[in-house]
């Protein structure tokens, strides 16, 4: 049977790709989503398949299988006393690696660690680093397999506490079985305000790309030793009116950064789960993306 061809953002009317950005961030509850979006429905699917239409589709969007033979891959729970305790992640390696690998820590979106972001975790892999997600969800249970109950359970962490468990994953990759020493931060949405957070706290943080994330606190900027490559979408009004007195912070610091921002884009447009996915731009993105890693952890200074 042949596949239906997948919706875009431009199937969608840009109030209900505003509405949809307010549900996803927790500004809106799933009735007033319904409510807003019944507006737009055409036929008998209503408002809820406007919903279902937008829902991540994971097992449709994966790129490598858990299974597949190039990876070495597994969860490690690892010391977080700053934090919950104890946390949990997902640590993809290449099978076969000649010699130390540069490590990259990869941030999930306000959802945990769902299975678009551990297949995220195993392209980079595959990329010749060694990749670890970990799971900001795991001290209330982990990731509860669907997107609506993630999302509830999101907003019951006490951030400060989650930050800190970043902080110590990565860490704890600086001196990991393989590594380098070299790290990296990528991470998307929530992720990427942690990949900005990271990168004002930790010098060890050599590289970090941020896609679409809120900037850090401006007065913590000139502690960033790190080059970014800061991914924004341009139809993403809440995180871009951060953009400006963040990059005159960046520019005052004299941070090495890059701006990606690709015309026509919506904010998660990297998620090739959803209809807000732009291939082309994601490609570009993930291009510039490996490129910087490649440049400033495999170096030999």
């Amino acid at each position: 049977m042949a596949k239906l061809p997948r919706s875009t953002a431009n199937d969608f009317d840009p109030a209900v790709m505003r509405l949809f950005d307010q549900y996803v961030h927790g500004d809106i509850e799933r009735r007033s989503f319904l409510l807003g979006a019944a507006r737009f429905a055409v036929g008998s699917a209503g408002a809820a398949g406007i919903l279902a239409a937008l829902t991540p589709q994971f097992a449709a969007a994966q790129q490598i299988a858990p299974d597949d033979v190039r990876l070495s891959a597994s969860h490690m729970e690892f010391p977080s006393p700053q934090g919950y305790g104890t946390a949990r992640g997902y640590l993809v390696k290449p099978a076969k690696a000649d010699g130390p690998l540069p490590v990259v820590l990869v941030v999930h979106e306000n959802r945990g660690l769902n299975p678009h972001i551990e297949d995220i975790t195993r392209r980079l892999a595959l990329e010749g680093f060694i990749a670890f997600a970990p799971d900001a969800l795991f001290p209330l249970g982990g990731y509860p397999g669907d997107e609506d109950s993630a999302r509830a359970l999101f907003a019951k962490l006490e951030q400060p506490k989650t930050r800190e468990d970043f902080i110590a994953a990565a860490n704890l990759l600086l001196n990991v079985e393989g590594g380098n020493g070299k790290l990296g931060v990528v991470g998307f949405c929530y992720g990427g305000a942690i990949a900005n957070f990271l990168a004002t706290r930790l010098p060890s943080v050599a590289a970090a790309a941020p896609f679409y994330g809120s900037a850090p606190a401006t007065e913590d900027v000139a502690n960033i030793k790190a080059e970014l490559l800061v991914v924004l979408a341009e139809n993403d009004e809440r995180v871009n009116a951060s953009w400006p007195p963040y990059e005159a912070a960046l520019k005052a610091a004299g941070v090495r950064y890059t701006l990606l921002q690709p015309p026509g884009t919506q904010h998660g447009f990297n998620n090739d789960t959803t209809p807000r996915y732009d291939q082309a731009a994601a490609a570009q993105a993930w291009q510039q993306t490996i490129e910087l890693f490649n440049r400033t952890l495999r170096s030999a200074g």
